[in-house]
């Protein structure tokens, strides 16, 4: 899964672009999709303007693939990994976890399939056992529709966001373009 995630790297880079300072951007300065705050946390020290491609990519792959486990996912549904990590990138490490657990837990058919888990954004052994019994059951079309139910409470999540805070409506355009149903799904395969 090494290539793909560069290539999911590589994407999420094109999408997120060079240097931005937007003053209704709460991340503040961002290079790459790299706020400073996240940069300093992997180590970076120099000027935000100037961080290179490469020590972003390697953030991208710590924080948003290693760290939640996507590899883990990505063993049994990698386009929904690619969707996971996507979701990650733009709305926190934890958000996408939080998806999956609870799509999963909505679609066990009331426990019949596999228990309830805690929707807790950690994806570890419990998440994985779910997954593959959902898909064991579901079949190929499951990973399909798990990913549309990720991407609905993703594209609800925005719309919320703005309702909440006006100065975020400068964003939701570009949010919806390109992150829900424009999924980094391609670059998965």
């Amino acid at each position: 899964m090494t290539a793909n995630v560069n290539k999911l790297i590589d994407r999420v880079i094109g999408v997120e672009g060079g240097y931005v300072n937007h003053p209704a951007d709460r991340g503040g300065e961002t290079i790459w999709g790299i706020t400073a705050q996240v940069a300093r946390a992997y180590g970076y020290t120099g000027p935000m303007r100037t961080m290179p491609r490469p020590i972003a990519a390697d953030i991208y792959r710590k924080r948003f693939w290693d760290e939640p486990g996507l590899a883990r996912v990505a063993d049994h549904a990698p386009r929904l990994a690619a969707e996971l990590f996507d979701t990650g990138v733009n709305m926190g490490t934890s958000v996408p976890g939080q998806f999956l657990q609870r799509v999963l837990n909505v679609m066990n058919r009331q426990g019949r399939d596999y228990p309830d888990i805690p929707v807790d954004g950690r994806i570890g052994t419990m998440t994985i056992a779910s997954l593959r019994a959902f898909l064991s059951v579901r079949g190929a079309p499951g990973e399909e529709v798990l990913i549309k139910a990720c991407e609905a409470l993703q594209g609800a999540r925005y719309i919320g966001i703005a309702e909440g805070r006006d100065s975020q409506e400068a964003f939701v355009y570009g949010w919806m373009a390109h992150r829900v149903g424009n999924t980094m799904q391609g670059a998965a395969k």
